[in-house]
């Protein structure tokens, strides 16, 4: 998701006026919340199955939050602009627990925002942020290529290439990219690309592809197992030609940047990285716990009124105690999202990578409550007619995308440590 600022170092220099950290809504927060939540409540939720079902983009549902002003540069802006940092986290767990599928297709652009605002010029920022999301009579999307077949969460190991033709001014682009959110039907494509392999992360370069380019066109579309209203697909890239002005952050920059990588110096480009994934990743976090939530809610109230052997099956300890740790786990994954969240906004830090706390604990929260749920249901939880099976299927990505749970263990352990660990 969307930086809080071009410079992931900024929020050091507010400091001193940064925000306390609090649980409680401003008066703002709790209108903010209670929009988002209706929007949730009454127009994703009851489409969720059908969009499930179709397993296609939900044109319409994108449309009307277009046209709510929940889908617009103007939103987003203001939702990440909030010194607190809780606006995000609160806005991303309601869409979740309305849909967590169509949440994505609605918010998927943000990640290709997020690209150009990390690493483009004010002017570059100025140009292709408001093209990212169009406008109510035409919407657009935006797509941020990184992952290829055979570099995951190794992104070292990136083939696709940029090459620059210096007589056209031009960077021709080639390769592969995979599990892209919108990829092959969004407007505005980000790609990540090597310009020099034999610097593996050090070279790569980023660069904005603008709509109806030539040879850039949608591979294979996947058939998911959740979130399957966000579309995900193969972006292939063959001989793309894209203006020298479409690298982000320009060519001086990044031949400054190459030659110190050259000579060894690397400066702090690898810890701002790791900052702007560490204020990125409690989003992510959000939109498990919103699923989560959704599965405690759920289950409580299928509880009360679910009858066995002349009682609720509330009334059982099995139940009861299942229900009491879904919500203690769910409750904490906020407070650690919420946390993270506050650190990235307002300029205090990551001490032991709170960011890849919150997302590894509110993923895997997500996928316990879900199958919980699930169990508490019984057979009832195992068919469509009741949305816990959904749940459960779309929490098991929050393990995976956006650095799997091995991955978020390896940089805690790093973060506390102090150790390359491998």
């Amino acid at each position: 998701m969307l930086p809080s600022g071009n410079n992931v170092d900024d929020g050091a220099e507010r400091n001193s006026e940064m925000a306390d950290f609090s649980n409680s809504l401003n008066e703002d927060q709790i209108t903010l919340q209670k929009w988002v939540h209706d929007f949730a409540e009454k127009v994703i939720r009851p489409a969720a199955h059908e969009w499930d079902e179709r397993e296609e983009t939900p044109w319409p549902i994108i449309e009307e939050a277009a046209r709510a002003g929940l889908y617009s540069l103007d939103f987003v802006a203001s939702m990440f602009a909030d010194a607190t940092g809780v606006s995000t986290p609160m806005v991303m767990e309601e869409m979740a627990w309305g849909d967590a599928g169509i949440a994505l297709a609605i918010f998927g652009t943000t990640l290709g925002v997020a690209g150009i605002f990390a690493n483009g010029t004010p002017e570059q920022i100025g140009e292709w942020l408001p093209q990212c999301f169009g406008t109510p009579e035409k919407v657009a999307l935006a797509a941020f290529c990184v992952s290829e077949p055979d570099a995951g969460s190794d992104v070292s190991s990136m083939r696709t290439r940029a090459v620059y033709d210096e007589a056209r001014d031009e960077w021709v682009l080639n390769g592969t990219k995979t599990w892209i959110t919108n990829g092959g039907i969004a407007d505005v494509h980000v790609v990540v690309a090597s310009v020099d392999a034999d610097l593996k992360g050090r070279g790569q370069a980023s660069f904005v592809v603008p709509p109806g380019t030539p040879g850039l066109s949608m591979g294979q579309k996947f058939q998911k197992m959740g979130i399957r209203a966000s579309h995900t697909a193969e972006v292939v890239l063959d001989d793309v030609r894209v203006p020298g002005r479409c690298l982000l952050g320009g060519k001086d920059r990044l031949d400054e940047r190459l030659a110190r990588a050259r000579e060894g110096r690397t400066g702090s480009r690898s810890q701002a990285a790791m900052a702007t994934f560490e204020k990125t990743r409690p989003a992510v976090g959000a939109q498990a716990v919103g699923i989560a939530r959704a599965a405690c809610e759920y289950a409580l109230d299928y509880a009360k009124e679910r009858k066995q052997f002349g009682r609720a099956i509330i009334e059982n300890q099995a139940i009861a105690f299942k229900l009491a740790r879904m919500r203690m786990m769910t409750d904490a994954a906020r407070l650690l999202v919420w946390n993270a969240s506050w650190r990235g906004a307002s300029g205090a830090g990551f001490e032991a990578a709170e960011g890849s706390q919150s997302k590894l604990f509110a993923g895997e929260t997500a996928v316990h409550v879900t199958d919980e749920a699930i169990q508490i249901l019984g057979g009832a939880g195992y068919i469509r007619e009741h949305p816990v099976e959904r749940w459960h299927r779309d929490a098991k990505i929050f393990t995976i995308f956006e650095g799997t749970s091995e991955i978020q263990h390896l940089v805690i352990a790093r973060a506390i440590s102090g150790v390359h660990i491998q």
